[in-house]
């Protein structure tokens, strides 16, 4: 790989911070709120303690893997047949995790400010900006992120400042008023965004160093604020049961924003937060899919072999009604999403493992033969 496409750690994080805490910003509030309501905080807070030595294994994985790419670390341990088959299942799962993100933005760009627009329309513009992306290299996604990111963060803090005049804190108490159940049981949405920090295994070939245990931690920080955030904004701005009845209670705090006495209706700055959110999260997804498939740089192969499957499979998305698709992808594909990875976390920490073993099985017949 040449070194024009190396990028640094800092942007590594910056990456995560756009596209897996678009999911942790909005995607899990919802089904946290609903299970937990004032208590959501804490199963975030465990959420972090729990998953974070889980997560050290990605190093493990960096480790044994030497920083190659991991379709050609499991071709060598497992062969090609078996790689390839790991490899499309993977494939499989990073398209439906684009195209659910694809379906929940256009969901709410219909239902807030774009009510009258064709949604075919809006899909076919979001896929083709999205691919523009993911042609390009690595280094042209994380230099467009990192622009990116810097108004994200800018207008969240603008948001969460503007809003202390209309925040009760006494709302998040009591503490455990249900008991310890919900919390435990909302946790598993909290995780399922932390745990899709696994998926930077799969562009770890691109790093110009290893990843260290305390970018985990800076990582793992930043998300389980990015959470907290918006989560403790809901319950102290709406109340715990209001809270828990919104769809997308990010969007709603920024309905409460004023610049001034006489400046209302900044909402419209969230639209901007959640659309390049979108557009990061699926483009990086795909650039996995596309490097996994030997489609980097080759626009041809990627404009008539990626994009068809990936059009088909949102526009069936969109045959599913509004409520049932937000039920089963505030639940069912979170719970999925989450029982997936945690699965391939173990496939590959268990390769990890096995090579260790052919590795110490060899070296005693390698000196007798010398």
């Amino acid at each position: 790989m040449n070194n024009t496409f190396k990028i640094s750690i800092l942007h590594v994080i910056f990456i995560c911070l756009t596209s897996i805490g678009l999911k942790n910003h909005v995607t899990i509030l919802s089904p946290i709120l609903e299970t937990a309501k004032r208590d959501g905080w804490i199963s975030v807070i465990l959420t972090s303690i729990t998953l974070f030595p889980w997560l050290l294994w990605i190093l493990y994985i960096q480790k044994k893997s030497q920083l190659k790419p991991i379709k050609v670390w499991l071709a060598e341990k497992l062969g090609q047949k078996t790689s390839k088959i790991i490899l499309y299942i993977f494939i499989i799962f990073l398209y439906s995790l684009a195209a659910f993100t694809l379906r929940e933005t256009i969901l709410w760009m219909s239902s807030t400010f774009l009510e009258n627009t064709p949604i075919p329309l809006l899909i076919l513009l979001y896929i083709i900006v999205c691919f523009l992306l993911i042609s390009t290299n690595i280094q042209t996604i994380v230099s467009v992120n990192t622009i990116i990111l810097f108004f994200v963060i800018i207008f969240g803090f603008y948001a969460s400042f503007t809003n202390l005049q209309v925040k009760n804190y006494e709302l998040l108490f009591p503490i455990l008023e249900h008991g310890i159940a919900p919390v435990i049981h909302s946790m598993i949405f909290a995780a399922s965004g932390f745990i899709e920090l696994f998926l930077l295994i799969f562009i770890q070939h691109y790093y110009k160093n290893p990843m260290k245990w305390y970018h985990i931690a800076i990582i793992i920080f930043c998300f389980t604020g990015l959470t907290l955030g918006p989560l403790i904004g809901a319950i102290v701005e709406f109340g715990p049961e209001e809270a828990a009845r919104q769809h997308y209670p990010a969007y709603e705090e920024w309905a409460l924003v004023t610049l001034g006495r006489f400046i209302e209706h900044m909402d419209f700055l969230s639209v901007y937060q959640w659309l390049s959110g979108t557009f990061i999260r699926i483009g990086i997804i795909l650039f996995i899919v596309c490097d996994i498939l030997n489609f980097t740089g080759q626009y041809k192969k990627i404009w008539l072999y990626m994009m068809p499957p990936f059009v088909i499979l949102t526009f069936a998305l969109f045959l599913i009604q509004d409520e049932t698709f937000l039920r089963i992808n505030n639940y069912y594909f979170l719970y999925f999403t989450f029982v997936f990875i945690f699965l391939l976390s173990i496939l590959l920490i268990l390769v990890g493992m096995l090579s260790n073993r052919k590795t110490a099985r060899t070296s005693p017949q390698q000196q007798n033969l010398k």
